[in-house]
């Protein structure tokens, strides 16, 4: 932890578009005004909430959504404005505390929530949305939730960013992480739509500055943005907010500044019985899903409209399910999805039935056996929210990832069989969920951002969860045994190559740098950002050089 010197006690602001607590309240028109001096000060002035362990509310906000990672700081802070970020950082770095970020909860490791950390930033209250003038972009800050962030947008201006599909994911993790979400095949990652973000960073001398950072070309700190578009959370400052405006997207109206989603949708959920399940089946079906999204990695097709899930589920659930949406506005809006759905059953001498159990995030959909059309944000607020496993607050967890270029390999769908359907698990949310990629994803190079894996055609996401602190063992002996089993040929985790590229930062896994677990040779940064990396820690010895912050797989500042 850098030392405190008065130098800490300034604040510099810069790139004017910021300033503290500057932070535009939205109007009943749905447009921003400029905060005023005055009531910039007045902001800065305002008390800022502080919670300690005598306080009845510290049990609750020493925790996050995954039930594993309980903390015991001295305090948690509970930011509202940029100044008090400014202030609770500060305090930290100068009482030689460390620090951690909170933004909606939702990290799958105890990023946030570990043994040493002493102060908790929790950014829950940072969380308008709203047009900001200034930068001629819509802000959002960095707690708002997900589904808030959709709602604001598209009842304010008809507009959206394709993030996330979960409705409490907070977007300081999420955006900084890449973001995926169920309109990326359409419309990209979320950061693909990313025009600035706003840093409270500590220098070496330990000054806390709030740095603006664009996406401009001749922008000085543009390098800081680049780093917020996939580099993930806790590594570089405190993201207070960001700002939305697509690239080429000009004038001032902001319904025109971000896409529009579709008006509605299509939703399609089906599934079959493991009981009828054997494991020929089982290999026709995951072929076909990683065919069909091979096949259509490249963007410019009506495919580009469409977008799955298949969740894998251990036998114990009772089913595979197979969720499905496609945006129902363009032409031959039906044929798009039927003739999907065709290429998922090719070859599949078995019946589908209709979805009737939840599957990890998903909820039970039985009413979607047969396609339906949807208004746009009702599903989304339908997918996002329905599902107990997702919303219950008492669950532990572990997770995994792996993005594919191909269809999966033979060796690899034989693992899978064989650790679904073993009889030492039974628990129903235990899962592999394979979600899509490609089509607008594709379309961006991939160093543009710090999202590298765009050559990637779906990606895979394992999870498990339980409750009784006597099935922690064996929940993660499955997990682990089974995913680092299917890499086992390429030193238990998928490295990049011509099959799997590496994993994804937004489902962080601690065993990536466990040489118990990782014994390729490709250490955990490279499996999350490939070629990226060293350009990562660059802007990490910039900003962070005091490594103020960090956790167990920050980017490291580089060594001299």
């Amino acid at each position: 932890m850098a030392q405190g010197t008065d130098g800490m006690r300034r604040r510099n602001f810069l790139a004017g578009g910021a300033a503290a607590g500057g932070a535009a309240l939205l109007t009943g028109t749905g447009l921003a005004t400029p905060a005023s001096a005055a009531g910039e000060a007045a902001a800065a002035a305002e008390p800022v909430t502080v919670v300690t362990p005598a306080d009845k509310r510290y049990p609750d906000l020493v925790r996050g959504w995954n039930q594993r990672w309980v903390a015991s700081p001295e305090r948690v802070v509970l930011a509202e404005t940029t100044a008090q970020v400014v202030r609770a950082v500060e305090k930290a770095v100068s009482g030689g505390k460390r620090l951690t970020v909170r933004g909606g909860g939702h990290c799958w490791e105890d990023w946030v929530f570990n043994p040493d950390v002493r102060v908790i930033l929790d950014m829950t209250k940072m969380n308008k949305v709203f047009y900001d003038p200034r930068m001629n972009a819509i802000a959002v800050e960095a707690g708002a939730q997900l589904l808030n962030v959709y709602e604001r947008m598209y009842r304010t201006w008809g507009v959206v960013v394709p993030a996330g599909m979960c409705f409490q994911v907070g977007a300081g993790g999420h955006v900084s992480g890449g973001g995926w979400g169920l309109l990326c095949r359409k419309l990209g990652l979320v950061v693909d739509h990313l025009y600035a973000v706003e840093v409270v960073t500590v220098a070496a001398d330990g000054t806390v500055t709030t740095v603006v950072a664009t996406r401009e070309a001749n922008d000085p700190h543009r390098d800081l943005w680049w780093a917020h578009t996939g580099g993930g959370g806790g590594n570089f400052g405190v993201i207070t907010r960001f700002w939305f405006r697509s690239p080429g997207a000009t004038g001032t109206d902001p319904s025109a500044l971000l896409p529009q989603p579709p008006a509605e949708v299509l939703v399609s959920a089906i599934a079959w019985p493991w009981e009828e399940m054997t494991e020929q089946r089982f290999a026709r079906l995951v072929k076909n899903y990683g065919d069909w999204h091979a096949k259509n990695l490249k963007a410019g097709t009506p495919n580009d409209n469409l977008v799955s899930m298949l969740a894998l589920n251990h036998r114990s659930n009772g089913y595979i399910g197979l969720i499905t949406q496609a945006d129902a506005t363009v032409p031959n809006a039906d044929r798009i999805l039927d003739d999907f759905l065709a290429a998922m059953t090719a070859g599949l001498d078995m019946a589908h039935v209709p979805l009737t159990t939840p599957m990890g995030e998903l909820p039970a959909m039985p009413e979607l056996a047969e396609p339906r059309r949807m208004p746009w944000l009702q599903a989304a607020r339908y997918l996002g929210t329905t599902n107990a496993t997702l919303n219950d607050p008492s669950l532990k967890g572990d997770f995994k990832s792996a993005y594919y270029r191909t269809a999966m390999p033979d060796a690899h769908i034989g693992d899978f069989y064989r650790h679904l359907t073993r009889t030492d698990l039974v628990n129903p949310t235990a899962s592999v969920l394979l979600s899509s990629f490609g089509g607008q994803v594709n379309a961006v190079a991939p160093d543009a951002t710090a999202a590298p894996h765009r050559e990637a055609a779906y990606k895979a996401a394992w999870m498990i969860w339980w409750t009784d602190p006597a099935d922690e063992a064996k929940s993660l002996a499955w997990i682990r045994e089974f995913f680092h089993g299917v890499y086992a040929g390429t030193g238990g985790v998928p490295v990049p190559n011509a099959v799997t590229d590496g994993c994804y930062v937004n489902y962080p896994d601690i065993d990536l740098h466990d040489p118990a677990y990782n014994k390729s040779g490709v250490p955990w940064y490279t499996l999350y950002y490939k070629n990226v990396y060293p350009r990562l820690q660059q802007v990490k010895a910039k900003y962070d050089p005091g490594n103020v912050f960090r956790h167990s797989q920050s980017v490291r500042v580089p060594k001299p």
